[in-house]
């Protein structure tokens, strides 16, 4: 049997079973963290699912706004099971994210790897720094960065 000391922490945790027993509902789901970040030509979003099946993971994209849906289940399918300790929460995480039009959404991979789901999507061709070539007044050609 697990035994805890701290009566403030338990406090804390019947508080939020009391309020929110379950994550979230198809019809109201609760939000996943996530980190974004740019490397190199790439852009990288890397969301927290831990304990979430690789198959009740759903990755959609519409009109540039990428869409991530999860359902965290009960691990114990049996009835007889008796719950000493319930802190996790289950239910229906989902987040969407607004796309710029910088980015190459055709070219979408994802991967899940120890709870973590990680999108990445390649900047476009069109959006990367190019040079383009001037020419001068009096013939002689100089390039400038854009």
């Amino acid at each position: 049997m697990l035994m805890r000391t701290d009566p403030f922490r338990e406090f804390d945790r019947l508080a939020q079973q009391a309020f929110t027993n379950v994550a979230g509902t198809w019809s109201r789901p609760a939000a996943m963290p996530l980190d974004a970040y740019r490397v190199g030509d790439e852009f990288v979003i890397a969301f927290d699912l831990p304990g979430v099946d690789p198959d009740a993971i759903e990755l959609n994209i519409e009109r540039n706004v990428l869409t991530v849906k999860a359902e965290r289940r009960p691990a114990m399918t049996e009835q007889s099971v008796e719950m000493q300790v319930s802190e996790r929460p289950l239910g229906v995480f989902s987040r969407q994210l607004f796309l710029g039009e910088s980015l190459d959404t055709n070219q979408i991979k994802a991967a899940y790897e120890a709870g973590v789901l990680t999108v990445r999507i390649p900047v476009a061709e069109k959006a990367k720094p190019r040079k383009i070539e001037i020419s001068g007044g009096q013939g002689t050609r100089k390039e400038i960065d854009a």
